[in-house]
């Protein structure tokens, strides 16, 4: 059930020349129960005094079972934008108004398909990385397979990179293919592909029998992705998507 609370900013850092990871807390002391996919609300008002929200992916790793006490997000800079004049200047100690958990874009318990194909541009990468602790309890059954495609410009925008390149290394079964669109990595990597993640779904040959696929981040490459999986003869009960949408 969704909560209202004020949450306290606690770490920082730039993960890419545009984006920030943040670190907060909450005010009141509590942990936050959220599942791994799910976003949070931030509320704030606009310079003449009309109250808005913004909403961003828990990026926090969880389990979906332990509630956390850091809870983690990825804010990308918009021009000009609201939203990126409070969180892009928010120092640590300053607060801001928050409510949720919300959303289902969430792994399901019911799910029997051997593989999932995670696809994501940008921000949309965060609900994934939280999903990493249920991901290594879906491939310690052996009967799973987990492939991530995540698009970006150049190396420097693939958001929490090394935190997947390390987690394929340590789970067999998960793979992650970094699609460089414009510019490819000075010292390319087995696993990278050039293109948008769209283009690479070929590669992977789509079946209905066979995957669950999950899209989150730019509409473009969701509605993209979206149409060739159908293509591909899966059902839209097969295709989870979740869209993001810059907001001034």
């Amino acid at each position: 059930m969704a909560d209202h609370f004020t949450l306290r900013l606690v770490d920082s850092f730039m993960l890419a020349p545009t984006v920030r990871h943040l670190v907060f807390e909450r005010v009141d002391g509590q942990p936050l129960a959220f599942q791994p996919g799910q976003f949070l609300q931030i509320h704030f008002h606009y310079e003449d005094g009309t109250p808005t929200k913004r909403s961003y992916s828990v990026a926090t790793v969880g389990d979906g079972r332990s509630p956390v006490t850091r809870i983690e997000i990825a804010v990308s800079y918009v021009e000009g934008g609201a939203a990126t004049r409070l969180l892009g200047n928010l120092q640590p100690g300053q607060t801001v108004e928050a409510s949720g958990p919300y959303g289902r874009f969430c792994l399901q318990p019911g799910d029997t398909h051997p593989r999932y194909l995670l696809l994501a541009t940008g921000t949309g990468v965060t609900p994934y990385r939280a999903m990493l602790p249920q991901i290594r309890e879906l491939l310690a059954k052996g009967d799973r397979e987990v492939v991530l495609l995540y698009g970006a410009r150049n190396e420097a925008e693939l958001l929490y990179g090394e935190e997947f390149e390390a987690f394929a290394r340590d789970n067999p079964g998960f793979t992650f293919h970094g699609c460089l669109s414009r510019q490819a990595r000075a010292v390319p990597r087995p696993h990278d592909r050039s293109g948008h993640v769209q283009g690479v779904l070929a590669e992977l040959q789509p079946r209905a029998d066979r995957d669950i696929a999950y899209l989150c981040g730019n509409p473009n490459m969701v509605d993209a992705a979206f149409g060739a999986l159908k293509e591909y003869g899966l059902p839209v009960a097969q295709i989870r998507r979740e869209k993001y949408v810059s907001s001034r």
